[in-house]
């Protein structure tokens, strides 16, 4: 097939954006991002603030399709909608990131990790950032509506997302040997806070945990769905049917973002107690505490 008829074959969208579940998801990811913001203020959990940003940008990229429902040639909105919604997951991964390297310290269990602490944040982070960076170039690339773009926009893409599952399946792995092994030989930090746990606490290091795996897990089929996606190209069957999008990439990032609200880090890593600007970077000055948000 001639370069020029392959141009024909190339469509921004092959469906009309619906706008009803763009709505819809437009409510939920604002309503957990508003949630996310109040937590993070009120705890002064800075580390989470990736996070939250990939909750604006999920809302903007929803907004974006309702636009385009009416635009459909508008590549400006389809590069909006398209680089937003894929950059969300990279930047709740790297609050994630953060979070493991800190309850390993909280635990006083440096020694029971794949990854030294020291290195963890920097090592996971870059990768994420990389991953990201690719993928910003590929959607950008890909926006400009040529075949030759298309196509380079979307390897580099695919590039990005190998990038991205590599580097979380790694920190997935991390996390679970780390949990086995603190598990199976607890620290004297995790046996002094199984002492003092009772029916007040509501969340503990372990729940968080599985916050982050739940978090993690949803946030790896996502990008498994968008690597298929992508290497089916612009006609391939996932891209052309909308519903994919919603039920593998919306509803997921929407469960990651509810799982980190109910098992938000900050319970364990912030305290119940206002703490200065010196000591809310240090594990020493953190504590248990079990209250509601």
């Amino acid at each position: 097939m001639s370069d020029s008829n392959r141009q024909i074959d190339f469509e921004l969208y092959r469906y009309t954006p619906n706008i009803a579940a763009a709505v819809i998801f437009i409510v939920l990811f604002t309503l957990s991002t508003a949630y996310h913001s109040y937590q993070l203020i009120k705890c002064r959990a800075w580390y989470f603030i990736a996070f939250v940003i990939g909750g604006i940008f999920q809302i903007i990229g929803y907004a974006a399709r309702v636009a385009a429902n009416s635009n459909k040639e508008n590549v400006p909105i389809y590069s909006i909608q398209t680089i937003l919604i894929l950059l969300a997951p990279p930047l709740y991964a790297a609050s994630i990131y953060i979070v493991l390297g800190r309850i390993v310290t909280y635990l006083h269990a440096e020694h029971f990790s794949l990854v030294s602490v020291k290195w963890m944040t920097g090592i996971f982070v870059t990768g994420d950032i990389i991953a990201f960076v690719m993928q910003a170039a590929g959607g950008g690339i890909m926006a400009s509506g040529t075949i030759s773009a298309m196509n380079t926009g979307e390897n580099i893409t695919i590039g990005g997302l190998c990038v991205q599952l590599a580097f979380f399946s790694f920190f997935v792995l991390t996390s679970l040997v780390f949990h086995f092994r603190i598990r199976r030989q607890p620290t004297a930090k995790v046996l002094q806070l199984a002492q003092h746990e009772d029916s007040s606490v509501l969340r503990t290091w372990e729940s968080v945990m599985w916050g982050l795996y739940i978090a993690s897990v949803l946030i790896l089929i996502r990008s498994i769905f968008r690597l298929i996606e992508y290497a089916q190209g612009n006609d391939g069957y996932l891209i052309s049917h909308e519903a994919f999008m919603y039920v593998f990439d919306a509803m997921l990032m929407f469960f990651a973002m509810v799982a980190m609200n109910v098992f938000h880090p900050s319970v364990i890593l912030n305290g119940n107690k206002r703490v200065s600007r010196g000591s809310m970077w240090s594990s020493s000055q953190t504590e248990l505490r079990g209250r509601r948000y």
